[in-house]
């Protein structure tokens, strides 16, 4: 692999989106998205991986190549690993780090990365415009620690 190093690659691709941040987690660099993590970057077996959260049905296809294969403990929820070394061109990595940050993204910031105007929450949009009736109070008589006057 020619030019910048993978950790390099990857900050270029992961740091340019919202919200994201470089962590060290289990002593490797991992890309959050708030806190949660989208894609990472470190050794296993020997060999330098870059690893990414991906829809189920395409992580089950792409892992026939060869490149990729199901990253351990997480595997079954999507998340894949890739040969870093068998990386010829990085415009082919930044589809599938973007699909994972969309994947762990909250909705809000997603719709940034879009350019939309955020949605408001499904309540919220119910209620817009419509004003609530005031809650009636039934009023109790007050206590007195007086006694009545003749």
């Amino acid at each position: 692999m020619k030019g910048r190093s993978v950790l390099d690659q990857m900050r270029a691709i992961c740091l340019a989106l919202p919200d994201t941040k470089e962590t060290l987690t289990w002593g490797q660099p991992h890309f959050r998205v708030g806190e949660k993590i989208f894609a990472g970057c470190g050794e296993e077996k020997g060999r330098v991986v870059i690893g990414f959260k991906l829809d189920m049905d395409h992580a089950d296809a792409i892992i026939q190549d060869p490149r990729f294969w199901r990253a351990p403990y997480v595997g079954h929820k999507g998340w894949v690993s890739m040969d870093a070394g068998a990386v010829d061109d990085w415009n082919e990595i930044r589809p599938l780090v973007l699909e994972s940050y969309r994947l762990i993204a909250p909705r809000r910031t997603v719709a940034r990365l879009d350019g939309a105007a955020p949605a408001a929450p499904p309540r919220a949009r119910a209620r817009a415009g419509a004003r609530k009736a005031p809650k009636k109070i039934a009023k109790k008589p007050a206590k007195t620690s007086r006694k009545p006057r003749p």
